[in-house]
Order: structure tokens, then C-alpha cells, then sequence
């Protein structure tokens, strides 16, 4: 059969012996094994298999691996098939030096054995070579291409030999070291934290080459560790220089036709309610009563997209941070400090440029009318929450008319969406005093009171009615491609799951309608409040929820009960929130829609943000707390079990909330076992458990500062029925 003779039979009989073989790829078969497994036994068909194979062969598709034996070179494939043999995912590589590849919608993983993840390291996308299924057994691959690099810097201790050095990485999950030359050491000492990056990892080395970034301290130095925390997230440790510049050269000077284009509030009482130690003030409150007897309520938002522009050096380091991080002892804004700290924010007794929603509200806070747009105020007062809390609960205070009338406003908004089915999550925030060192001193749980609650029914209102502005339209039109806050509806086996277990301490949810798991959720928080098993049921009832995320599909916000949510209200501190604020101006001004790939890949960078951001400050936690009780060895404190996993019960002291882990290798009485589904652990020889919950006093054994981890050991369990 000649090449020109492939159309028709013969190329549909190429494809038929590709497809054969692609079931078996890595073994070899002569063209008889071949005619009979397609079914071909006459000797004209099994020469023209034998024919179709030379011509294969000929191209490069297949090759002979033993005289009169041929498989698939793999290399040559057509890619209409490399799917059948390839696949693409993510690293999730163990300590144990195993990896499994996690694929996009597809359940199973693939095992990828430690001698087959060619030089790929946790996080990295890849293709992976599948091997040939076998029945019963897990499917397996190796990894053959390293497609994207999820790090190419990471943290770590400097190991010096000599002239040359080791960077030992501080993540469990980077299985290798980074092997330092001398001239790319750049000063570092043996023992320092360091910051270095991968430059090149040579095929036959069993270690990538790298270089020394930036000295971050010694370890346990609280900087050195809030640097590292940082840096392991990729978030950069200073502003460019490029960016600094441009920042310095930012004209604050307000002209008056930029005035006179704006509504004009600067006579309007309004004034911003933040927290003590608060830097940017980004959103203000104003009241004014009308002649007809409602109300004016202005939520006035910084108007960062006037001084910040798309392109410039400010807005392209603002998209790549996407966010400030809110460390234990400082926040890294995404914003310079020019920006956040002065111009964009909202100071008393200064003019300000914002972009604003007023609303005209009855007494029964119902919104009549509203008006979106760009303004200009001045704020009268800076408030804390203490001082605004002690304004609603004594009366007495600057401003006590205008601030109890939002509260009361605030509350009948409070009380309207939870009507509608919000759910009232009030899951605990653990803060620390601090000396003048750093040093954790004290331990203790950021309380929500009504000052909270008056600002973030205010800030939600703003950013409910924005995006119903851009997004509800009438009739068949399509709304114009927009940034959405999106919360999708919780899976049906984790609230099976949860409901099973609270059902066990004697409680009971609705589940069979989106509606009722809502009402039934606030009706639980009210039924545990104060009990032992509060913090336990908050916590996993927040797990069985789906994570809220950007996008520019809008599926609505399930926990707040709203068809359309966006965040309009905090551009200093979030990119997606500028990204708005711009769309917000072009499309009131009559623009016509964006494209919309372009903007869902803008939201999905910044949820990933977003999720770093939220890692880096969960670990500064974590750090802080170890660091508490670095002085405790030896101590037993009382605690409850907060979680559980395959490796250890992880257990929150009652009285200072630090949490650490009960390793299941150190439980010598019995071999321990996780169920999963009714959150317990339990003894394989014994049958002893340790359920969610159970009140346990365990002992500070081992506290490490690197690794921010605590180590208790058991002391004793107490008898936690009674309590249910």
C-alpha cells in the first residue's frame, strides 16, 4: 500500500491499529497479533495490515521495537490521540516523596511513583505519561513535561559547605534542595532565612540550581518570619521602584472643574467608623433628613480608578498583588502609601474624591431611589468602633443623632436580609496584644458588636444595589460583562454529612430546600450560643458551605440571599473592587460591554489572590501562636478537639484559642484510625474514640518556631455527654 493509497479503507485501518495500540502502548506486537485482535484473519487483510504497518512505520508513527514487533512512538503521535495516552493536571506531591496529579474534572488522580515526577515539584502543572490500566489497581502515570512552574522562589535556611550551600525550603511539600553556587550565595550566612530562586535544574541533577534573592534575618526573628511568610506566598516584600516614582509624582491637587463634574457632599454630616489601629479609611457614611421626610444615606467610596490608571506601573503591581495582606503585626497594601494611607483616604476635615451610592430610604429603611455616581466630601469625624458602640448604647456622643439613625436603619436592613434567607455566620477572629517587640503578650477573639453591624449592612447595601444597576436588565437584552461576588449553593453530601453529626448532640436542620438550610442554620446558631459545642458546629457548618470567589458569570450570592452582589467598597485594599469601579464609570457613561475572557481571567486571578492572601495571614497566625507558647513546655491546658485527620486530633486551648496537634504516631495504647464521615477517630484494637469536640487536657510538648507548629500530648479526656 503506498502512501497516496492511505485515503479511504487504509487510513480508516491506520487509525484502528493506532487505537489498538493505544490501549497497550508500551508493549510490542507483530502484524499477526495485530490482524487478529481487529479481527482480520483472511491472508489479503492481514497484508494489508502488515502493509498499512511499513507505511506507519515509514512516517514515524510507529517503530520496531523487535525485529517484526512494533508499538507506538509515543512521540510521533497524532495529537487526535494524545488524549488517550496523556494528561494534564496539577502536583500534589507527599512528603513521601510520592505525587498524585489532580486533572480538572475528573475524580480519580494519578499516582505518579517518586523516580517518575521528573524534577516537578508541588503545584506545577504538567503532562503525565498514563500507563496502562490494570484491573483493580489505582491508575499511574509518569510525569514527562513540566508545562507551568506554580514557584520559582521559595523560603528556606541556608546550609553552607564550604564555598557552596543549600537552601533547605521551609514548605514539607518542596521535596528538594536548592543547590547555591558561591558567586550566587549574594552574602548570605550559614543558618540565615533566605529568599532564593530556582534558575535552572539540569536534566542528570538530583538538585535545581539556584540563587540568593534577599537575607530575610534568622530563624524565629518575628520579621524574618513575616517576610518569609510573604515571600513563600510570592507577594513581593517592598513596592518597585517604578512604582514608588510614579507614586511620588501623583498630583493631589483637586482643580475645580474636577470638583464642579462631581455632586458636591462636602456640607453633608458624614464621617468614617473603623477599627483602632486603621490607617486607610476607605468608606464613609453621610445622613441628611429630606423635606419630604426620609432619608439620605451616602455610602461615599474612595475613588482610587481617578489616580490610579489602567497600564500604569501603580495598577500592574496592584493586579499582580491583588490584594493587602493583613498580617498578625502589619499590612502589606496593595496600594503605596501615598495612595492608601493619604490621597484615597477618607481623613477628616480634608477633601476627598469618591465614588458614591446614595440612597433615599423611609423609616423602614425600603430604598425608594438611589443615585450612583462621583462626588466629592468631606468627612466631619473619624470614629472607632468602641466609640460608635458606646455612642448606640449610651446615646450620648458627637454625632449620637445621625449614628443612632443608621443603626436603626441598619438594623431593619439586618433584620430584611435574613428574612430573605441569609445566613448569619459569625465565625470568631483570634487577635493578639503585642509588646513593643512583636511579641505575643495576650490572646483574644475580635467581638462583633453593633458599630460592626451598622458598617456592613451599609457596605452590603452599596454593593447589592451596584451590581443589580449593571447587571438587572429588562426584557431579553444582555446585561454588560461585569465583576461579581458569587457564592454557589453547598453540596448535598456535605450537608447530609453535617446534619448527620449534629443530629448525634441532639440537633436538627431542615435540609430539602435551599431556604430552609438557611433558616434552619440561624435558627442553630442561636440554639448553641454560649454552649461548649458553639465554636465546633460554627466552624463546620462554614466548611459545608461553598467558597465565594470573582467571576464574571453571575450565579448570585447564596449566603447573603442575593441574586446580585459585587464588591464596590474597598478599592484600596482590592484589586477586583477597582476593576468596578472602572467598569461601573464606562458603562453609566454609556460604554458597551467588555470582552468578556479578558475580565474572567482577571477574576480568576484575583480569587487566587485572594486565597494566598487569606494562607499568608492564616500562618502568621499560626506563627504567633507558637511563638505564645514557646515558654509553655511542659504546661497542660484544657482544650477541645477542633479537628481531625489521618495524622493526628488537632485540639484549641480553651483559654488562649492556640491550636496544635496530637500526633496519632505519639498515642501509643492503640493503632488510630480517622472516620471521616462521622468526624471521629478511633482505636483499630480497642474501639477508644476521640469525636469532634470531646473536652480533652493535653500537654505542651514540642513548639516549632520554623515550622509554626505545636506539638500537645494527651494527658487526660473528659466526659463530654453531659454537656450535649
Amino acid at each position: 500500500m503506498s502512501k497516496k493509497n492511505r485515503k479511504g479503507k487504509g487510513d480508516l485501518l491506520s487509525k484502528n491499529i493506532i487505537t489498538l495500540l493505544l490501549k497497550n502502548p508500551f508493549t510490542a506486537y507483530n502484524y499477526k497479533q495485530i490482524s487478529h485482535a481487529l479481527g482480520i484473519n483472511d491472508k489479503a487483510g492481514r497484508k494489508l495490515v502488515k502493509d498499512s504497518i511499513e507505511i506507519s512505520v515509514n512516517e514515524g508513527i510507529l517503530k520496531e521495537d523487535k525485529k517484526g514487533k512494533y508499538k507506538l512512538n509515543l512521540k510521533k503521535i497524532d495529537k487526535k490521540f494524545s488524549n488517550q495516552i496523556y494528561a494534564v493536571g496539577k502536583v500534589d506531591m507527599k512528603q513521601s516523596g510520592v505525587a498524585y496529579v489532580i486533572r480538572e474534572n475528573e475524580n480519580e488522580d494519578i499516582y505518579i511513583a517518586p523516580d517518575n515526577t521528573c524534577h516537578a515539584l508541588h503545584g506545577d502543572t504538567v503532562k503525565v505519561l498514563l500507563f496502562p490500566e490494570r484491573k483493580g489497581k489505582k491508575l499511574q502515570g509518569e510525569i514527562v513535561k513540566i508545562i507551568t512552574r506554580a514557584k520559582t522562589n521559595f523560603v528556606g535556611i541556608m546550609q553552607m559547605h564550604n564555598d557552596y550551600g543549600f537552601v533547605i525550603p521551609d514548605n514539607g511539600n518542596t521535596m528538594v534542595d536548592l543547590f547555591i553556587p558561591a558567586a550566587k550565595i549574594g552574602g548570605a550566612e550559614n543558618g540565615d532565612k533566605v529568599l532564593a530562586k530556582m534558575i535552572d535544574w539540569p536534566e542528570n541533577s538530583k538538585n535545581p540550581y539556584g540563587e540568593i534573592i534577599e537575607v530575610l534575618g534568622k530563624p524565629g526573628d518575628n520579621n524574618a518570619e513575616m517576610l518569609s511568610i510573604l515571600a513563600n506566598y510570592d507577594f513581593p516584600l517592598s513596592f518597585s521602584k517604578e512604582t514608588e516614582k510614579e507614586s511620588a509624582n501623583i498630583n493631589t491637587e483637586i482643580t475645580d472643574d474636577e470638583k464642579n463634574n462631581r455632586r458636591d457632599y462636602r456640607e453633608i454630616t458624614t464621617f468614617t467608623i473603623d477599627p483602632d489601629d486603621a490607617k486607610d479609611f476607605d468608606d464613609a457614611l453621610s445622613l441628611r433628613k429630606l423635606d419630604n421626610g426620609n432619608w439620605e444615606t451616602g455610602i461615599h467610596i474612595a475613588d482610587v480608578s481617578y489616580y490610579v490608571k489602567p497600564g500604569s506601573a501603580i495598577d500592574k503591581e496592584a493586579f499582580d498583588r491583588g490584594t493587602s495582606v493583613y498580617l498578625v503585626d502589619r499590612v502589606i497594601p496593595m496600594l503605596p502609601e501615598k495612595l492608601s494611607n493619604d490621597i484615597c483616604s477618607l481623613r477628616p476635615d480634608e477633601e476627598r474624591l469618591c465614588f458614591s451610592a446614595v440612597f433615599e430610604m423611609d423609616e423602614n429603611a425600603n430604598v425608594l431611589n438611589e443615585w450612583i455616581g462621583k462626588t466629592i466630601i468631606k468627612s466631619n469625624r473619624r470614629f472607632t468602633y468602641d466609640e460608635a458602640q458606646n455612642i448606640i448604647e449610651t446615646g450620648q456622643g458627637d454625632y449620637a443623632f445621625e449614628i443612632l439613625t443608621l443603626h436603626k436603619l441598619a438594623q431593619k436592613l439586618r433584620k430584611k436580609r435574613f428574612a430573605k434567607g441569609a445566613i448569619n455566620f459569625e465565625s470568631k477572629e483570634v487577635k493578639f496584644k503585642l509588646d513593643e517587640n512583636a511579641k505575643p503578650v495576650d490572646v483574644f477573639v475580635k467581638e462583633m458588636k453593633d458599630s460592626n453591624f451598622l458598617i456592613e449592612e451599609f457596605m452590603l447595601l452599596a454593593n447589592k444595589r451596584v451590581a443589580e444597576h449593571i447587571g438587572k436588565v429588562k426584557g431579553k437584552k444582555l446585561p454588560p460583562v461585569f465583576v461579581y461576588r458569587i457564592h454557589d449553593k453547598p453540596l448535598a453530601e456535605k450537608i447530609n454529612s453535617f446534619s448527620s453529626f449534629i443530629n448525634k448532640l441532639g440537633y436538627n436542620i431542615k435540609i430539602d430546600t435551599s431556604q430552609n438550610i438557611a433558616s434552619s442554620y440561624n435558627k442553630l446558631f442561636k440554639q448553641i450560643k454560649g454552649k461548649t459545642e458553639e465554636n465546633i458546629i460554627e466552624n463546620l457548618a462554614i466548611r459545608t458551605m461553598a467558597k465565594a470567589y470573582y467571576s464574571t458569570e453571575n450565579i448570585g450570592h447564596y449566603g447573603l440571599a442575593f441574586n446580585f452582589y459585587t464588591h464596590f467598597t474597598s478599592p484600596i485594599r482590592r484589586y477586583p473592587d477597582l476593576m468596578v469601579h472602572r467598569l461601573l464609570e464606562y458603562y453609566l457613561n454609556g460604554g458597551k460591554s467588555v470582552e468578556q475572557a479578558e475580565y474572567e481571567q482577571y477574576c480568576i486571578h484575583s480569587s487566587e489572590m485572594e486565597k494566598k492572601a487569606t494562607e499568608a495571614e492564616r500562618d502568621s497566625v499560626k506563627f504567633k501562636q507558637a511563638e505564645y507558647l514557646a515558654n509553655s513546655i511542659g504546661m497542660e491546658f484544657e482544650g477541645h478537639i477542633s479537628g481531625l485527620t489521618q495524622w493526628g486530633i488537632f485540639v484549641e486551648l480553651n483559654d488562649n484559642y492556640c491550636e496544635g496537634m496530637i500526633p496519632l504516631r505519639s498515642m501509643h495504647d492503640d493503632h488510630y484510625l480517622l472516620d471521616e464521615e462521622n468526624y471521629l477517630i478511633y482505636g483499630q484494637r480497642y474501639g477508644k474514640q476521640y469525636k469532634l469536640g470531646d473536652k480533652l487536657r493535653v500537654k505542651v510538648s514540642h513548639i516549632n518556631l520554623f515550622r509554626r507548629q505545636i506539638d500537645f500530648s494527651l494527658v487526660e479526656t473528659f466526659d463530654v455527654e453531659q454537656d450535649f
